[in-house]
């Protein structure tokens, strides 16, 4: 089992096959728990970026683009803006 040090200010280095089996770079957000006298360390994937990655896909497949949404966000809010005011 690997042992790792904490250095100054709190820093630890996961050893390069863990880091290699885990996919983690440096870029790598990690969730770190606090169980009893363990701390746990899990790869968080930002949902965020998920998000956007989804929706560029998704905008590509039906060949949208940026401007087409922006477009298209102005008519709704118009729209809703007319329901709301009774227009």
């Amino acid at each position: 089992m690997p042992i790792v040090k904490v250095w100054g200010r709190g820093q630890l280095t996961i050893p390069a096959s863990i880091r290699k089996e885990l996919k983690l770079d440096e870029d790598t957000s990690l969730t770190i728990v606090k169980a009893g006298d363990v701390v746990l360390l899990t790869p968080r994937k930002l949902v965020g970026d998920a998000v956007a990655k989804k929706a560029s896909r998704a905008m590509k497949q039906a060949g949208l683009k940026l401007d087409d949404l922006l477009a298209d966000l102005k008519k709704q809010r118009e729209r809703y803006n007319r329901e709301r005011d009774g227009g």
